[in-house]
C-alpha cells in the first residue's frame, strides 16, 4: 500500500533527497523547541517546577556529606552529636519529601496544560483547512497526531522532562563534590565519561530516525483503520473485510517492525551505557580502597565518593535512557508542529471586507478556470460565466462530473479558482473572511452530514441559538417531523455514528431542516431530494419553493422534475455552460437538456 505524505516534496526535490533531508531533520532533538509557545503563557509554572527540581537536587547532594560525617564520627563524636547528625538526616528527608511532591504536581499539571492546549491548537488548525489539505493527508493520521502524539509528548513533559532536569544537576552537582572529595579519584572517573557519551549520541541519532519512522506507521495504521471502519457496511457488503483485515494487518506489522527496531537500538544503548559506568565505579572503588588502606583518605570519604559516583552513574543512566525518549518526544513535537504550520490553498485576508448587502446581493462568476488540486489534467470547470440576481432561483443541471457541484466548491471558497472573479454582493470572495459570506449561505449537500447526537441536535446545528420550537417547526417544513416523533425518544433519540439509525431520505430531510432553519439569504441544494420518495419530494419541494421566494436559490439536480420551476437553469456539460433558459425553452431549442429530459420525462412522468 502506497502511504500518503503528509508533506509535499519542493518543486525538483526528488523522493530520495526528500527522504534524505528528512532523515537529517530527524538526527535534530531541536524540534523540542515548538514546545515553547505553549510554554510561555505558563511561565511562573515552569519557574516553580524548575525551583522544585532544584530544591531536590541540591537536598539530595547534601546527603552523601552527613553520611560521611556520621560514618568518621561514630568513634570520635559525643553520642548528642551523632543524634544531631540523625536528626539533620530526617530533617533533610522530610525536605527532599516535600520538594519531590511539590516537583511532581507542578510538572504533572505543567504537562497536561500544555497538551490540552496543543490539542486545541491543532484541532482549530485543522478543522479550518481547506478540502485540498484533506487531499494530502488523511483524517486518520491527523486524528493519530491530535492523540498518540500528544499522549508521548504528555509523559515526556509530565515525566521525561522532569527526571532528566533533576538528573542533570545531580550530574553536575555530583561531579564538582567527587572533585572536591578526592580529585585523584574524580579524574580517573572523567575519564570514562566520553566513552559513555560517544554511544549515547551515536545511537541516540539512530534512535531519533526510528521513532520518527515508528510514529509515521502508527499514523498510517490509525488513518487505515478510521477509513476502514467509517466504510464497515460497504465493506461488508462486498465481502472485503479479509483483505481489509489483511491490509491494515501489513500497515501494523510495519509499525511493530519500526518498533523493533527502535526497542533493540535502545536496548543496545542501554547495555553499553550501563556496563561502562558501572564498570568505571568498581575500578574507582578498587582504587578508593587501596587508598584508605593507605590511609590517604578517611572511610567516610570514600563511601562520600562512592554515593556521588553512584548518583552520577545514575544519572548518566537515566539520561541515556530519557534521551530515547525525548527523541521520540522531538518526533511528535515535529509532527504536531507541521500541522501547526500547514499552509492551506485557501487564506483570509488579513483585513477581511465586510458583506455590503448581507449577502443579498448578486452572485458573479467571471470567467472562472479551476483543476481540482488531485485531478489537474482535468478540468472542473473552464471559462465559467454568469450572474444570479437576488431572489433568483437558478438549477445547474448536466451529467454527472459537468462542474454542477464545482460551482458550490467554489462558492463556499473551499477552493479558490486558478483564474477568473467569483463575487457576492460586489465583492471578491477572496477580500472577505470566509466565515463572514458563509453565514449568508445554507448548504444542502448530495451527502447529508449526521453528526453522533439527537436529532434535535442535529438539526440545531444549523443555527445553534434555535429554540425548540423553531427546530421542530423547520422540522415540519423539511417534512421530518413525522417521522422524528416516531422515533423512541422524539426529537431527543440518539440517531448513531453518521446517522446509522436514519434512513438516507430520512437523512436528507434533516439536513434540509437544518437548512431551513439557518435562514440564511442564499440558499445551496446539491441534490438535496434525491434520496426522498415521491410524497416526501413533493413536500420537501413545496417547503423549498415557499423558501425561495425570498432567497437566492442554486439548485443541483440531476432529476430535472425538481428544476422546472427554476427562473433560469444553467446546463453544464465538460466544465462548461452549453446552454441557458427556463425548462420551456430548453426542450424547444433541442441539445443537451433536452436528450436528458427525454430520458427523464416517460409518458408517467410527463404527466405531473
Amino acid at each position: 500500500m502506497a502511504r500518503k505524505q503528509d508533506t509535499p516534496s519542493a518543486p525538483g526535490q526528488t523522493a530520495p533527497q526528500a527522504a534524505s533531508e528528512e532523515r537529517e531533520r530527524s538526527r535534530k532533538i531541536g524540534s523540542l523547541k515548538g514546545l515553547m509557545p505553549f510554554l510561555a503563557p505558563h511561565r511562573w509554572m515552569v519557574l516553580g517546577a524548575v525551583g522544585a527540581l532544584i530544591l531536590t537536587a541540591v537536598v539530595s547532594l547534601t546527603l552523601p556529606l552527613a553520611v560521611r560525617r556520621v560514618v568518621d564520627g561514630f568513634e570520635t563524636e559525643t553520642t548528642e552529636l551523632l543524634d544531631q547528625y540523625f536528626m539533620a538526616a530526617l530533617g533533610i528527608a522530610g525536605l527532599l519529601a516535600v520538594g519531590t511532591g511539590l516537583r511532581y504536581y507542578l510538572v504533572t499539571r505543567l504537562g497536561e496544560r500544555v497538551i490540552a492546549d496543543i490539542r486545541k491548537a491543532v484541532f482549530a488548525r485543522m478543522i479550518t483547512m481547506s478540502p485540498a489539505f484533506y487531499e494530502r493527508i488523511m483524517t486518520g493520521e491527523v486524528l493519530s497526531r491530535i492523540t498518540t502524539d500528544t499522549t508521548l509528548l504528555l509523559s515526556v513533559i509530565s515525566s521525561s522532562m522532569s527526571v532528566a532536569l533533576r538528573n542533570l544537576l545531580i550530574l553536575i552537582g555530583g561531579v564538582g563534590l567527587m572533585l572536591w572529595t578526592s580529585p585523584k579519584l574524580a579524574g580517573a572517573v572523567l575519564l570514562i565519561v566520553p566513552m559513555v557519551i560517544v554511544p549515547i549520541v551515536v545511537l541516540g541519532r539512530r534512535l531519533r530516525v526510528l521513532s520518527r519512522q515508528n510514529q509515521d506507521w502508527i499514523a498510517e495504521s490509525s488513518g487505515n483503520a478510521s477509513e476502514a471502519l467509517l466504510s464497515a457496511q460497504t465493506v461488508q457488503a462486498f465481502t472485503h473485510e479479509e483483505p481489509t483485515a489483511t491490509r491494515f494487518s501489513d500497515v501494523t506489522e510495519l509499525s511493530f517492525d519500526s518498533a523493533k527496531k527502535r526497542i533493540a537500538t535502545r536496548a543496545i544503548m542501554t547495555v553499553i551505557v550501563i556496563a561502562l559506568v558501572f564498570s568505571g565505579v568498581v575500578g574507582v572503588l578498587w582504587v578508593g580502597a587501596r587508598d584508605v588502606r593507605s590511609e590517604a583518605m578517611t572511610i567516610g570519604a570514600l563511601i562520600q565518593f562512592l554515593i556521588y559516583a553512584i548518583m552520577v552513574a545514575g544519572s548518566v543512566g537515566a539520561l541515556s535512557e530519557i534521551w530515547g525518549e525525548l527523541q521520540r518526544a522531538s518526533g511528535a513535537t515535529e509532527r504536531l508542529v507541521e500541522l501547526l504550520g500547514s499552509d492551506d490553498t485557501v487564506a483570509d485576508p488579513a483585513a477581511g471586507a465586510e458583506l455590503p448587502q448581507g449577502g443579498r446581493g448578486p452572485i458573479s462568476f467571471d470567467n472562472v478556470h479551476f483543476h481540482y488540486p488531485s485531478r489537474p489534467e482535468t478540468a472542473a470547470l473552464e471559462g465559467v460565466s454568469f450572474t444570479i440576481q437576488p431572489g433568483e432561483t437558478v438549477a445547474l443541471v448536466g451529467p454527472s462530473g459537468a462542474g454542477k457541484s464545482t460551482v458550490f466548491q467554489l462558492l463556499l471558497r473551499f477552493y479558490d479558482p486558478e483564474s477568473g472573479r467569483i463575487t457576492l454582493d460586489g465583492t471578491g470572495l477572496p477580500e472577505m473572511a470566509r466565515h463572514t459570506f458563509r453565514e449568508a449561505m445554507a448548504l444542502v449537500p448530495q451527502d447529508p452530514v449526521i453528526f453522533a447526537a439527537s436529532a434535535r441536535d442535529n438539526i440545531r446545528f444549523g443555527r445553534l441559538d434555535a429554540t425548540d420550537a423553531e427546530v421542530e417547526a423547520a422540522a415540519r417544513a423539511a417534512a421530518a417531523h413525522e417521522f422524528i416523533s416516531a422515533l423512541p425518544k422524539g426529537y431527543d433519540t440518539y440517531v448513531g455514528e453518521r446517522g446509522m439509525m436514519l434512513s438516507g431520505g430520512q437523512k436528507q430531510r434533516i439536513a434540509i431542516a437544518r437548512a431551513i432553519l439557518r435562514d440564511a439569504p442564499i440558499l445551496l441544494l446539491d441534490e438535496a431530494t434525491s434520496a426522498l420518495d415521491a410524497e416526501s419530494e413533493r413536500a420537501v419541494q413545496e417547503a423549498v419553493t415557499r423558501m425561495s421566494e425570498t432567497r437566492t436559490t442554486l439548485i443541483v439536480a440531476h432529476r430535472l422534475a425538481t428544476v422546472k420551476q427554476a427562473d433560469r437553469i444553467l446546463v453544464f456539460e465538460d466544465g462548461r455552460i452549453v446552454a441557458e433558459g427556463t425548462h420551456d425553452s430548453l426542450v424547444a431549442e433541442g441539445g443537451l437538456y433536452a436528450r436528458l429530459a427525454r430520458l427523464q420525462f416517460t409518458s408517467g412522468l410527463a404527466a405531473e
